[in-house]
C-alpha cells in the first residue's frame, strides 16, 4: 500500500521552524494588505495552498514557497538558505592537509 504523503510528520523542531515561517509569510501577506486569494491569483497556486503554506504545512513544495516569496517581492530571501554553513567550514577546514616544510638537517 501506498504511502499518505499527508501524513508525513517530520521532527518537532522543523514542525515548529516550518510553523515559524508559515507566520513569517502570512505577516509579510498582511503587511502588504493582500488577500489569500490575491497572492493565490500571483503565486498561480490556490488559496487552500496559501493556507496550507501559512500553517506550515509539510506537504507544501519549495517551488509554491518560492512562488509566494516572488509574489511578495521576497524572493532574494530564497538565498539566504543554507548561506551561512559553519559547520560545513569548520567540517572542511579540520580535513584539509597542511603541508610540512621538511626540517633542516
Amino acid at each position: 500500500m501506498a504511502k499518505n504523503t499527508m501524513e508525513t510528520k517530520l521532527p518537532r523542531k522543523l514542525e515548529q521552524k516550518m510553523a515559524i515561517m508559515g507566520e513569517q509569510i502570512k505577516l509579510a501577506r498582511l503587511r502588504r494588505n493582500l488577500s489569500i486569494a490575491q497572492v493565490s491569483e500571483r503565486a498561480t497556486c490556490s488559496p487552500l495552498t496559501i493556507n496550507r503554506l501559512e500553517k506550515g504545512s509539510p506537504t507544501v513544495s519549495i517551488g509554491i514557497y518560492a512562488r509566494v516569496l516572488y509574489a511578495l517581492q521576497l524572493d532574494e530571501d530564497l538565498l539566504l538558505l543554507a548561506k551561512e554553513d559553519s559547520l560545513g567550514h569548520t567540517l572542511q577546514d579540520l580535513s584539509l592537509k597542511r603541508r610540512h616544510r621538511a626540517r633542516p638537517m
